[in-house]
């Protein structure tokens, strides 16, 4: 007998603050290329990412099954059959003793913010997370000034936990990362 999939109906409600074109599902093999295209845009061109190299179509593949590995969320956001979002979670710590706790990671495309796809990528984490038993959901948010992501934490219940100074440096200046954390249940 096959297993049966945690979410076998993979979109998830989008709330109504959301344009309603926005569809929230699990990404698919099909979408990497997309999610690829929008990451590489924050690498290359922002600070909320402390990578400085662009990883592979298949890299970000390989992140997206070690997520679903671990039964973690790793959704798209879709508008009009075009990704224009993706989130996902990740283990907090790799420690045993972690493993009620998890750390989000979203990413809206370029040019597509201000329709409520972070909002609604967020709330779909955030509900697969706590239907999967999690406990505590943390956000470790690049450079301090990332004023849209902090707000967006803060209204979905996310609390301000501390700020480590100066541990990324990034486009010749030193960055630093804000922590942020939710109880899931």
């Amino acid at each position: 007998m096959p297993s049966q999939s945690p979410h076998p109906d993979t979109r998830i409600a989008v709330d109504t603050a959301v344009d309603t074109n926005v569809e929230i599902t699990d990404a698919e093999p099909r979408h990497m290329a997309a999610v690829h295209a929008i990451y590489s845009h924050y690498v290359l061109h922002d600070l909320c990412s402390f990578e400085e190299q662009v990883p592979g179509v298949e890299q970000m593949q390989a992140r997206r099954d070690a997520a679903a590995a671990r039964g973690l969320p790793y959704l798209v956001a879709t508008m009009n059959g075009a990704v224009v979002g993706y989130a996902y979670a990740t283990a907090y710590r790799a420690r045993s003793a972690y493993r009620h706790t998890v750390e989000d990671s979203i990413y809206v495309a370029h040019g597509m913010h201000g329709h409520g796809i972070g909002r609604a990528l967020l709330q779909g984490v955030i509900q697969r997370c706590t239907d999967s038993g999690f406990t505590q959901m943390v956000a470790c948010i690049g450079n301090s000034a990332n004023a849209g992501s902090l707000g967006l934490h803060q209204k979905l219940g996310f609390e301000r936990v501390g700020v480590l100074r100066n541990v990324g440096f990034k486009f010749g200046q030193w960055v630093d990362t804000v922590l942020m954390q939710r109880t899931l249940r």
